[in-house]
């Protein structure tokens, strides 16, 4: 069984940073890509940004520039470096790992989210 936690998550005025946490614990095979995902009040999840085990990045476009996707793989753990925000940045981010098992394959693990306020 693995485990996800976010943090970091708050109000942060426009133009203001945050840096949100996510730390997998738990089973751990191997973990491959680690992304992160936000779903704003009345819209669908979206991808915001994704890194694979060899650090290959992909961003959406609405926060390419601004945001930025790191992980420490002795840590299990990826950030999400969040500059420029803006009131379109408020949502609940989650953290999603791909667990490599060796009986299941990819297992996709979500955390619970962390909520990010940009009042407009």
């Amino acid at each position: 069984h693995v485990q996800v936690v976010e943090s970091g998550g708050g109000l942060a005025q426009p133009g203001g940073s945050l840096r949100l946490s996510c730390v997998a614990s738990g089973n751990i095979f191997g973990i491959n890509t680690m992304r992160w995902h936000r779903q704003a009040p009345g819209k669908e999840r979206e991808l915001v940004a994704g890194m694979t085990s060899v650090e290959n990045t992909e961003y959406s476009t609405s926060v390419k520039g601004r945001f930025f996707i790191s992980r420490d793989n002795a840590k299990n753990a990826v950030y999400l470096q969040m500059n420029s925000l803006k009131p379109d940045g408020t949502a609940v981010y989650y953290c999603n790992v791909g667990n490599v098992s060796p009986s299941e394959g990819v297992v996709d693990v979500w955390g619970q989210g962390t909520l990010v306020a940009v009042p407009s």
